[in-house]
């Protein structure tokens, strides 16, 4: 079941990228050029944060089973200078479940905010921080700290 599941997340890791991206160009695009915010762009917002929160499960039902968090948990003072470790066990949680939390209050001040710029401009914002976020802790192929490949087989 990990195998499968480790390729499910990373596969969804790149529909979650997709989709926020195509967000914050929808919300710069609506915000710089004061267009109304439209059904379809309240779709993106909210597909966006559902997304997220599938990719949140799928996260933690791998951490729970993860051998490499197992170790980490089990040994933690030795786990803590293993960079490799640390990454899967701490590192990679906490910055994603931040991603997700700064995409989630995002999600949730768009949809409240009452001018069709303002929901643009708060989309923009959280959702860009987010995506910074993210990218700093996905664990790329080209990393030189910590790295996975960007596509895995079933």
């Amino acid at each position: 079941m990990y195998p499968t599941l480790l390729t499910i997340h990373s596969l969804v890791r790149w529909l979650l990228l997709t989709s926020l991206l195509f967000a914050i160009f929808r919300a710069y695009y609506g915000w710089l050029l004061k267009s109304g915010f439209s059904g379809f762009d309240n779709n993106v917002r909210h597909w966006t944060a559902t997304i997220t929160h599938i990719q949140l499960i799928l996260g933690l039902w791998l951490y729970f089973i993860s051998p490499i968090v197992a170790y980490f948990l089990q040994h933690f003072s030795t786990a803590m200078h293993e960079r490799a470790i640390r990454f899967f066990g701490m590192e990679h949680i906490t910055m994603m479940l931040i991603g997700i939390i700064l995409i989630t209050i995002g999600s949730a001040k768009a949809k409240r905010k009452t001018t069709d710029r303002e929901k643009f401009k708060t989309m923009a914002i959280w959702f860009t921080l987010a995506l910074l976020v993210i990218l700093s802790s996905v664990p790329w192929s080209f990393s030189p700290l910590i790295s996975r490949p960007n596509f895995r087989p079933f």
